[in-house]
């Protein structure tokens, strides 16, 4: 398609518009407007901190981990569905906040649409971004401590790195979802934040 990045080849966008799947910060700051927006589920990736951030949310000196969606299992996230003619006008925005400086790579993808009872759900194709493997900022899945200790220390300009891990945690919880891996990990960061509060020195 004219204007398109090149996974829209095959893929026409018509008067039902785009859908667009949220799974980290999208979810509760899209950015952009849109017609309806519901609970969804991807199949085959699940949601991790396995991407460095040396900008938003880090720095080089001091990278964070932001979330991609790494192979296997299901994530549960938000779906955006915009117009057809705001389309390339919010693909191009994603790309920008997205692609620059990440290790993400856009994708097609079916995703379940939830509906107010099971038998309304329904599947539809969406834009979202995976994560690059091949990247120098993948940093793949690490053990819960490791993590947490770059989350603890990073900030980047879009602001401290563990709120952006407490808003993801948050915002599931208000959908009705629990990410065990994500809560276990916000639970080491504030138990880590208590400590330092208390002087510690840990």
């Amino acid at each position: 398609m004219e204007d398109y990045p090149p996974v829209f080849k095959n893929h026409s966008i018509d008067q039902h518009g785009l859908w667009i799947f949220g799974y980290g910060s999208l979810m509760w700051r899209p950015g952009f407007e849109y017609v309806e927006r519901h609970s969804a589920t991807l199949q085959g990736y699940h949601r991790a901190f396995c991407l460095y951030s040396h900008h938003h949310r880090g720095t080089p000196e001091t990278p964070g981990l932001v979330l991609g969606l790494d192979q296997g299992e299901n994530c549960l996230g938000v779906a955006f569905r915009v117009t057809q003619e705001s389309a390339r006008e919010v693909v191009a925005y994603l790309d920008e906040r997205e692609l620059i400086g990440y290790a993400y790579t856009p994708k097609l993808l079916e995703i379940s649409l939830e509906g107010e009872m099971p038998e309304t759900s329904r599947r539809v194709t969406a834009y979202t971004f995976v994560a690059d493997f091949n990247h120098a900022n993948y940093a793949g899945e690490m053990e819960i401590s490791q993590a947490a200790k770059l989350i603890m220390d990073a900030e980047g300009v879009a602001g401290l790195n563990r709120d952006y891990l407490m808003n993801t945690v948050r915002h599931l919880e208000q959908v009705g979802s629990v990410d065990t891996k994500l809560h276990s990990l916000l639970e080491m960061i504030e138990h880590l934040t208590g400590a330092i509060e208390m002087g510690s020195g840990i």
